[in-house]
């Protein structure tokens, strides 16, 4: 009897659900599990710390005054300064076909570098030129003679670095004929590719403070 009534009451549901398929209303089929005593418990809460919650946040840019990250610019003239001079020293001397140079000292170092954080971004420019004095040793009409000039870099700039120019300059007791004056001064435009390098990486290390 009690099968043939739950036959019955399941034939019904069945019958009830046909209906309202036809009478347009969606029936939904559906399960649900319940919570058994074996199941994996949830895990406990846990209360965050100050620390915790310090941890997970981003760091922040800019002077601890300025937490909302507004305008701020910060001066990098003496580090930049400092920086561009060792690199510039640690280049070594270039060999030339019958000569060789090195650089003997960063003259003159004058710009500014500065950082700037706008709305939590920071962004790096400057702006320098330099003096590079140059010493070298040449074979010439089979005597040696020292050469001493400099290297003038007018201006270069962030972002600048591929149009690099330096114009060459000999002493005036250089005691040498018009084509050998060329021929060293074309020696010393080869300092052109060490000095982009080292500036190159100034450029980079700029950009990480």
């Amino acid at each position: 009897m009690e099968n043939a009534r739950s036959e019955s009451e399941s034939e019904s549901v069945f019958a009830g659900d046909k209906e309202k398929e036809k009478e347009g209303t969606p029936s939904y089929t559906y399960w649900v599990r319940e919570t058994t005593a074996d199941a994996v418990p949830l895990p406990p809460p846990k209360k965050l710390s100050p620390h915790d919650l310090v941890s997970s946040q981003p760091p922040a840019l800019g002077s601890v005054w300025n937490g909302a990250g507004t305008w701020e610019e910060k001066n990098l003239n003496k580090w930049a300064t400092e920086r561009i001079k060792e690199l510039l020293l640690s280049v070594g001397s270039l060999q030339f076909f019958g000569g060789k140079a090195y650089i003997t000292e960063v003259s003159k170092c004058l710009g500014d570098a500065f950082l700037v954080t706008v709305r939590k971004k920071k962004c790096v420019n400057y702006t320098f030129e330099l003096t590079i004095k140059i010493k070298g040793e040449w074979i010439i009409k089979e005597e040696s003679k020292v050469v001493n000039g400099r290297i003038d870099i007018l201006e270069f700039s962030c972002g600048e670095l591929d149009d690099l120019q330096m114009d060459v300059q000999l002493s005036d007791d250089k005691d040498l004929s018009e084509q050998d004056e060329v021929r060293v001064r074309q020696d010393l435009k080869l300092f052109l590719k060490p000095v982009r390098e080292k500036l190159i990486q100034f450029e980079e290390e700029l950009k990480e403070r």
